[in-house]
């Protein structure tokens, strides 16, 4: 188009310079004519391709923003992590974070992100903050194990401390796990008195949100099968009206505060335990019968992430029931057949190699500790032996590889399944009972209907074994038997029936006493 109008340009110069007078004024006007029309048609041109252009750039626009707003597709929707963790994240995101979860346990993708010195919540009673407490108490080491942490969680727990410590009680900072703590609450009860071990109050860090979850003071106990549960203080703790002050606990969930010369006289950790579990209990046993006492501190608080699972055991059981009958052994004297029970084991020859506990129980000796009687009675009297007549799965005879089974926990109805013999599948027989050990759910005749019910309540008619171990499970009142049926192939149902008796026969697993 520039070369058209220079053409057009040249035209009327030579034009101009050949005196063709006569015809220069038309010539001219046509001349200008085309130069005007190319120009517009320049014009028309460049306003078509602008036009396309914005038309072009609107579209990518939309498109972006279209994708944008697009939510990513959920990759893992049944992941632990996704169920509870809301955001919305890329696909690359959320396979780093599922990664991350499975790797660690909890959100680690996030903790990632957080500043290492945030802020928590300060959770503690009302009459804690600004309590004063002695200038010369005695120095800490924190000493702490990990194990498969996040970096960053280590990090914050370091600054943590730090930050929530004055300096001049630290005087070793070892290996650290997640958790931070006021140190003057505890360093005061243990400079009052040396045999005390303590434990602060945990709060709960989600793991998905790490969000912190306040938890009230309680005391730390464990069930026969040696698992860490809460329970409440003694009395006297709830009559003061104060919950701010320190209450005596049966056992230490493993985060704890102890005199180092204390701690080395009645024989540190237990070094025959494994993996996980058992050695907090062990300690808090043997606190107590050895001459020390157990406390929990509500004014010292710590913010502790809850794994969703155990990175380096998914399953736990086995390693608990080792350590749990090793602590048996050494320290729980006539009632140590309850960790059998417990754990649906036979109250001989159990099997299960604990290790050598003869230095566990010198040192008992050498400690002059007191029997485990003695702690149940004045310590824990809500741990109750379990005076049982047999306890392990429930088999009848017509069909020996099925046992009763508690069924969907939603249905109250028993049913017949694989044996497996876990913990739906474990019975306790009690004189005229028979109960689902551990969810304390017994058996009854409802007095109508074929099905027998497990019920929360004892209002119904309880089912009672008749006689000796291999005999029938009868209803003294209603005549009726627990019994198995088959189908017309012959297979067995899996339903069990109240019935007129048949002569049919159960065996349960372990006797403990002649039936």
């Amino acid at each position: 188009r520039k070369s058209f109008r220079t053409v057009i340009f040249a035209v009327l110069i030579i034009m101009r310079i050949s005196c063709v007078k006569s015809l220069f004024p038309v010539l001219s006007v046509a001349v200008v004519f085309l130069y005007m029309s190319s120009v517009k048609w320049e014009i028309q041109t460049q306003e078509k391709h602008e036009l396309k252009f914005k038309k072009k750039i609107a579209e990518e626009n939309s498109l972006k923003e279209k994708n944008e707003k697009k939510p990513a597709k959920k990759l893992f929707p049944n992941s632990y992590l996704f169920k509870q963790w809301t955001v919305e994240l890329s696909e690359d995101d959320q396979r780093k974070a599922e990664d991350l979860f499975q790797k660690y346990g909890y959100n680690a993708f996030l903790s990632d992100q957080l500043p290492l010195d945030r802020e928590l919540p300060d959770t503690r009673d009302h009459r804690c903050i600004g309590r004063e407490y002695p200038h010369n108490l005695p120095t800490l080491s924190v000493v702490l194990i990990y194990l498969d942490e996040a970096l960053s969680v280590i990090q914050r727990a370091i600054c943590s401390i730090i930050n929530r410590t004055p300096a001049v009680f630290i005087h070793i900072l070892l290996q650290i796990c997640s958790f931070s703590f006021r140190a003057e609450p505890l360093l005061a009860r243990i400079q009052a008195e040396r045999t005390l071990v303590l434990s602060p109050v945990f709060d709960s860090v989600n793991y998905y949100d790490l969000q912190v979850t306040k938890y009230l003071a309680s005391a730390h106990g464990f069930d026969w099968a040696l698992w860490c549960i809460y329970v409440g203080f003694p009395q006297k703790w709830y009559d003061q009206n104060d919950s701010s002050q320190p209450g005596k606990s049966p056992s230490v969930m493993g985060i704890l505060v102890v005199d180092r010369l204390f701690f080395g006289e009645i024989g540190t950790l237990d070094g025959g335990m494994e993996v996980y579990g058992g050695e907090n209990v062990e300690l808090g046993i043997r606190v107590w019968l050895c001459g020390g006492s157990i406390e929990i501190v509500p004014c010292s608080k710590i913010a502790h992430i809850e794994r969703a699972h155990k990175p380096y055991m998914p399953d736990l059981r086995n390693v608990m029931k080792r350590n749990a009958l090793r602590v048996a052994e050494v320290w729980m004297d006539e009632y140590k057949i309850n960790v059998n029970i417990a754990w649906g084991l036979p109250i001989q020859n159990h099997g299960i190699d604990i290790g050598d506990v003869s230095e566990r129980k010198k040192l008992r000796e050498k400690l002059h500790c007191k029997p485990f009687k003695w702690y149940l009675e004045n310590v824990y009297p809500e741990l109750n032996p379990m005076h049982l007549l047999g306890y392990g799965v429930l088999i009848n005879d017509l069909q020996t590889r099925l046992c009763l089974d508690k069924g969907p926990f939603e249905e109250n109805t028993p049913i017949l399944y694989p044996c497996h013999f876990m913990e739906s599948q474990v019975i306790s027989l009690l004189p005229s009972l028979l109960c689902i050990f551990k969810l304390n759910r017994c058996l009854i005749d409802p007095g109508s209907g074929r099905f027998p019910e497990l019920s929360w309540s004892l209002l119904g008619k309880m089912l009672i074994l008749v006689c000796f171990q291999g005999q029938a499970i009868q209803n003294r009142e209603t005549k009726r038997c627990l019994e198995i049926s088959a189908d017309q192939t012959g297979k067995y149902e899996k339903n069990v029936f109240l019935q007129d008796c048949r002569n049919q026969h159960w065996k349960i697993q372990n006797i403990i006493q002649d039936l």
